[in-house]
């Protein structure tokens, strides 16, 4: 047997991996990027808002002036409510509403303002859920909408009371502000849970599809690394 094979099945395995894990579509992008994006502090950010774009994480407290009441009477400073239906190509918005505020992020002493106008995709919270039928809002679906197509409700909100992490990059905004936002072509990314949880949330409570995508790249890696070595060895002597 020659060294291409252990080359190709590696090869193979990475591919695997690689699709698996892009099956999450944009949640694969922000879980890699909330892992690996490295961290600063507060104070730092604000430094770099004004020495060029860089694309960092902060860690700190929510804090807003301005904050809104939910039904519970808890402080929130964002609210995306989105009424959805189900079809042959998934869930699509009937209704996307969107409520903010101006908020910080406070680490010590320091502050900075987070872009609340970016927030789309990025935005890693406990999503509170409800489902039914078209049946159920029939004045709101569009004409010949079959009754029995699912539909869902589904609410993100983040509360003036937690601690969050927020991944972006810093700059000033128009009024000269240091603000996290989108930049460098990635999104404002923002959790309010420990990277555990969120990680299971964007792989949406599964364990198996990504423990099998980990094992394709891990067994893919080793494989190539095989074949090369065996390779060179072949080569040398």
């Amino acid at each position: 047997m020659s060294p291409l094979a252990p080359l190709i099945a590696g090869v193979v395995a990475l591919a695997v991996g690689a699709l698996l894990l892009r099956t999450y579509g944009t949640s694969y992008r922000v879980g890699r990027l909330l892992a690996s994006t490295p961290v600063v502090e507060v104070a730092e950010a604000r430094t770099l808002a004004t020495a060029g774009p860089r694309y960092v994480a902060i860690e700190g407290r929510i804090d807003s002036e301005t904050d809104f009441e939910d039904a519970a009477h808890r402080p929130l400073v964002f609210r995306r409510t989105r009424l959805q239906l189900r079809g042959p190509a998934g869930w699509t918005d009937l209704d996307d509403q969107r409520e903010r505020v101006r908020f910080e992020i406070r680490g010590g002493l320091d502050s900075i303002a987070v872009d609340d106008a970016a927030l789309d995709d990025g935005l890693v919270v406990v999503v509170r859920e409800s489902e039914g039928t078209a049946a159920d809002i029939a004045d709101r679906v569009p004409a010949g909408t079959p009754p029995g197509t699912p539909a869902r409700l589904r609410v993100e909100q983040v509360s003036s009371v937690e601690h969050a992490i927020v991944v972006g990059v810093p700059m000033l905004d128009a009024t000269g502000a240091p603000t996290m936002s989108a930049g460098r072509g990635r999104p404002l990314i923002l959790t309010t849970l420990e990277r555990p949880e969120a990680m299971r949330i964007l792989a949406r409570g599964e364990s198996r599809r990504p423990a099998l995508a980990l094992a394709s790249l891990a067994g893919g890696l080793v494989l190539v690394s095989a074949g090369l070595a065996w390779a060179l060895i072949g080569a040398i002597s």
